[in-house]
């Protein structure tokens, strides 16, 4: 059964996309803890991030470090990466900018308009 996010990569369900290459998708986490609340995954289908083939994770850590360095630019904001593994059955990295607002396992509620405007600031 395909998760949420191989939906996602196959543009069945659409997403706040800030970064895409050939083996990695990021994209605004609907569930944010804060603002700029961003998820790193790979396009290739696996559950867990350490059973991603040898080129499949290093591309997923590149682009998560690339990604963190833009938000760190662009919000100002030191960025606490995570990887929960029990969420979604799908490799993923967590990245979110710290701030004030910024409380582990507590998620805000953001409107499109929100959302639309942090994917502006954050996209590649």
């Amino acid at each position: 059964m395909s998760s949420v996010f191989a939906k996602i990569v196959a543009g069945e369900i659409p997403c706040y996309k800030v970064y895409e290459d050939d083996k990695v998708l990021a994209f605004l986490d609907i569930h944010p803890e804060v603002k700029g609340h961003t998820l790193v995954i790979p396009k290739v289908e696996v559950d867990k991030i350490y059973d991603l083939p040898d080129e499949d994770y290093n591309a997923l850590m590149a682009a998560a470090k690339k990604i963190a360095r833009h938000m760190e630019d662009v919000l100002g904001a030191r960025t606490v990466w995570k990887v929960v593994g029990t969420d979604v059955p799908h490799a993923h990295i967590h990245l979110e900018p710290i701030s004030p607002e910024w409380q582990y396992g507590k998620t805000l509620e953001l409107s499109d308009e929100e959302m639309k405007e942090i994917q502006e600031k954050l996209k590649f």
